[in-house]
């Protein structure tokens, strides 16, 4: 029984339908390479805030900002 945990920021408005696309695409994945059964596959979409998000000790938009410079 897989479980994927997709964690995406919540920033630039990911439609329904990109998520639809995401949840098809990781169990086609499953299906293909692991011969998982997609009838068990189980696939969840966090949206993380901003905020709560790091990368490099840094929250992301520090990191970005630094990258930039």
């Amino acid at each position: 029984m897989p479980y994927v945990n997709i964690k995406i920021t919540r920033e630039g408005g990911v439609t329904p339908a990109q998520k639809a696309e995401l949840i098809k695409g990781a169990t086609e994945l499953l299906q293909r390479v692991l011969n998982k059964s997609p009838a068990t596959t189980f696939v969840v979409i966090d949206e993380v805030e901003l905020e709560n998000w790091g990368i490099g000790g840094l929250p992301v938009e520090d990191y970005r900002r630094q990258a930039k410079e």
